[in-house]
């Protein structure tokens, strides 16, 4: 299930940027007592009563037509149209300007949740500063102080209020939801079009021309799919147009919600550091993946051209050593034909469920080839070992004393219940648990 979001909009230099880094807990964005500093969108993840969400820092809102400002303004909409619950804040001290008033009209028209905060209220002897600001029409002001870090509380379990229910979020159990991540212009957008076998997403050789994640649902042998179509990862720092930047966390929501991840690499090109950092979002969020290298037409293919690909691929990736390597073109449609399999396979794994029974058979034929090691003269007892939880394969393994277990040793471990049970496709987790 995804993260909701949560934006932090207002005119210039009111504080959003201190309250946003309160909020996520370090000191992200640069924080100026001058307006216009923080230009574009900035994300994070931050947390309250037990739920996650992400929380975007935008640009102040200005009535100004500078080009600039214009700009500004045009991320901070953007921001608004994604958000799922929006906080409104003002500064307490100046009143209600124009532009706040501008701000609440732009509101208005969202039809998204409003939490109003009214920030720079030090003290309690400030309260009477609020009351103004119930004529902006957007219900009960929040008194904060971005500075002192008070009232934010209390605006985040209003704002927690207005997230998404589950009920609202939960998705076909039987269908199989996978995503493309990559690069811009690795052909995310052509190998959508070459599964469904028609044009269904615009294809163009300008990076960067997917800006949303498009969901697309289709059926092929009787199993039921969801493809989302993401827009490019590109480096941080290397993010050029006014929209980009907010589509990695667009990409990063499609992840979310996803069973299966391709990661798509361009073959022409050959793999880069960044095709490991996007790799690295969906192997941190325990998705199944498969490693998609596309336009395998381009290459020029000598003797075992395939082979030393993928032990490139296996070298660069070496924390994706489980997700198979599918190699096809999507402009030609070669090989297209060996990539749902994968997929099936992959989300079969993710949601495998091992017999408890049979999972302890293995880790004793595991104990008897490799018996536990020794540290400090004290020696790792395995008592039991069940799987907890699915999506990914989660098992625990009940030990005499969690700290002799060696990383290497659940290296083992892990390997025996692959080589056992399979798992292509899909991380595992093992924690190792005191049981008394």
């Amino acid at each position: 299930m995804r993260k909701s979001v949560v934006a932090i909009v207002g005119r210039p230099n009111v504080g959003k940027s201190t309250i946003f880094n309160r909020l996520v807990g370090e000191r992200i964005s640069i924080v100026e007592d001058v307006p216009g500093v923080t230009r574009d969108r900035i994300y994070a993840e931050a947390e309250w009563l037990n739920t996650s969400f992400n929380v975007i820092d935008t640009g102040g809102i200005d009535l100004s037509d500078e080009p600039l400002i214009v700009q500004i303004r045009e991320q901070a909409e953007i921001a608004i149209n994604e958000a799922d619950v929006i906080i409104f804040l003002v500064n307490g001290r100046e009143g209600i300007t124009a532009s706040d008033e501008e701000v609440a009209k732009m509101l208005f028209k969202s039809n998204k949740p409003v939490v109003l905060a009214v920030n720079k209220i030090d003290n309690y002897e400030m309260q009477d500063l609020l009351y103004e600001y119930y004529s902006l029409g957007l219900g009960q002001p929040f008194p904060v102080s971005g500075t002192h870090g008070l009232g934010l509380g209390d605006v985040l379990d209003e704002v927690v209020k207005h997230f998404p229910t589950e009920i609202e979020q939960e998705e076909d159990e039987d269908r199989i939801y996978f995503s493309l991540i990559g690069r811009p212009n690795v052909g995310k957008s052509s190998l959508v079009n070459a599964l469904l076998g028609e044009d269904r997403v615009i294809v163009s050789n300008i990076a960067g021309t997917t800006k949303d994640a498009i969901d697309t649902s289709f059926t092929r042998e009787d199993r039921d799919f969801t493809i989302i179509d993401t827009a490019g990862m590109r480096k941080r720092g290397k993010v050029y147009e006014s929209t980009e930047k907010y589509s990695v966390l667009r990409a990063l929501k499609a992840i979310e919600r996803s069973d299966v991840v391709l990661v798509v690499i361009d073959a022409d090109t050959g793999i880069i550091e960044q095709d490991k950092r996007i790799a690295g979002h969906a192997h941190e969020a325990g998705k199944a993946i498969v490693i998609v290298v596309n336009k395998w037409d381009t290459v020029d293919r000598e003797q075992d051209t395939m082979k030393k690909f993928e032990e490139e691929i296996r070298k660069q990736f070496q924390y994706l050593s489980y997700a198979p390597v599918v190699f096809l073109s999507a402009k030609t449609t070669k090989r297209i034909h060996t990539l749902l399999p994968k997929v099936i396979e992959a989300s079969e794994n993710h949601s495998k469920r091992v017999k408890t029974n049979l999972l302890n058979e293995v880790i004793e034929d595991s104990l008897a080839i490799n018996p536990t090691p020794s540290i400090k003269g004290q020696k790792l007892k395995i008592l039991y070992t069940t799987q907890v939880a699915t999506k990914p394969p989660t098992f625990v393994v009940f030990v005499n004393d969690p700290s002799l277990m060696h990383f290497t040793y659940e290296r083992f471990l892990e390997n025996r219940i692959r080589e056992a049970f399979g798992f292509e496709g899909t991380p595992i987790k093992i924690y190792a648990r005191q049981r008394s």
